[in-house]
């Protein structure tokens, strides 16, 4: 049944009825694991909690402001917290004060119904907010391992687990050391010289090759388009292994004809069937984002090009390709990205000479267990983010060409 706006306002002016309760259930909880971790115990941590989280709810709803109430709430947690926790419970308390506040505000306030219509009943809004709650430990789900990887870098032991040192925010727990094997270390940087040698090329390719495939088969006079897409886009579908095992028998014997007739190194053609390799693993990727972006593009443009006498390559050039770049780039950041952390593929089409940085980790995690490994990965997390990131800004920029948003 729908609450009315009186019943809302009783709700949002009486924070023991609505606001308080919760805040104080939130509160048990982070006070449980609190008091696991602070060794006080899961019964003592999830009443102090409750109790604090309750207390302090009543009061920033009632009496405090909201940016003045949520640094009061900053400020008690933190103190709290560096009193049972040393340093790592000061942060703790931080974030535990950071989200009671949030709470207290966002149910007395009554931003829980921002997003609903205003005659939502409580079953919609209710099912509003659980829905973003269930995407969110969606998405915690997936990120926490990435999150778990990044402080475990600094580890100053050569451990794969945290230390007691790193669990008491200790200084002394924390390193730069597997950083620095990875820079000076030449296990390390061959193999990041050679990714480094061989995505770019095969990003190359991919999207010169994949551009024009994509152009090619958005012309509706092309017969049997959707077949020829099927095919050209089955090496993201098709498991991977197969592909390498194909690409193994292929390319081996194109690297012999290659040194018979040109009298080419093993190093050298190695490098060639990698990046061929790798380039046909971008291509997919190169012909789905360039596609997309010609669903939008007006055709009209290259036939006006065409009666003012310009020629299909110039047409290409100046009228095309300005307007598809942004998709073209999208596939190339996906394609590179499809490159540098490709494992399978270079393992059975690859000779020592190309292992990769990717071959490298897999080699230290089933051989020699390399904490080094951590640092590298949390780089390749950061520069994938980065890369992210870039996408992001080029897809928007791709709308705004096309009209789809506003500029």
């Amino acid at each position: 049944m729908a609450l009315t706006a009186a019943e809302r306002a009783v709700a949002q002016n009486n924070p023991l009825n609505f606001t308080v309760p919760i805040t104080a259930a939130l509160g048990a909880v982070l006070g449980f694991l609190g008091g696991q971790a602070a060794g006080l115990g899961p019964v003592v941590g999830l009443i102090a909690g409750a109790v604090l989280a309750a207390a302090l709810s009543f009061i920033l709803s009632s009496y405090l402001p909201r940016g003045r109430g949520r640094l009061t709430a900053i400020v008690v947690c933190a103190v709290l917290g560096a009193i049972f926790g040393s340093l790592a419970g000061f942060v703790a308390g931080i974030v535990a004060g950071a989200i009671i506040g949030w709470c207290s505000y966002w149910l007395s306030l009554g931003d829980y119904r921002k997003g609903v219509p205003p005659y939502a009943t409580t079953g919609q809004v209710l099912w509003h907010n659980g829905f973003r709650l269930i995407c969110g430990l969606i998405f915690f789900f997936l990120i926490a391992p990435i999150l778990i990887v990044i402080p475990l870098s600094f580890n100053a032991e050569n451990f794969f687990t945290f230390t007691p040192k790193m669990l008491a925010l200790d200084p002394e727990g924390y390193s730069l050391k597997h950083y620095r094997d990875f820079f000076t270390n030449d296990a390390w940087l061959v193999p990041l010289k050679n990714s480094l040698i061989i995505a770019p090329f095969a990003t190359l390719i991919s999207v010169s090759l994949g551009t024009l495939a994509a152009i090619g088969l958005s012309q509706s006079h092309v017969p049997f388009r959707r077949a020829i897409m099927a095919i050209m886009i089955s090496p993201m579908i098709v498991p991977l292994i197969i592909s390498a095992t194909g690409m193994f028998f292929f390319y081996s014997q194109m690297g012999l004809w290659m040194e018979d007739t040109f009298g080419m190194s093993k190093a050298l053609t190695g490098y060639i069937k990698v990046i061929l390799a790798h380039a046909a693993l971008g291509i997919p990727f190169v012909i789905i984002t360039v596609t997309a972006t010609l669903v939008g593009f007006d055709n009209s443009l290259t036939r006006a090009a065409a009666n003012m006498g310009a020629t299909p390559v110039t047409t290409f050039f100046r009228v095309q390709m300005p307007l598809i770049l942004p998709g073209v780039i999208s596939g190339g950041l996906f394609a590179f990205i499809t490159s540098f952390d490709e494992v399978v593929v270079v393992l059975f089409v690859g000779a020592a000479a190309q292992k990769t940085l990717p071959w490298q980790m897999f080699t230290g995690l089933r051989e020699q267990i390399s904490p080094t490994i951590l640092a590298v990965a949390t780089i390749l997390v950061l520069l994938s983010v980065l890369l992210l990131a870039t996408l992001e800004l080029l897809r928007r920029r791709s709308e705004r060409l096309r009209g789809m948003s506003p500029g």
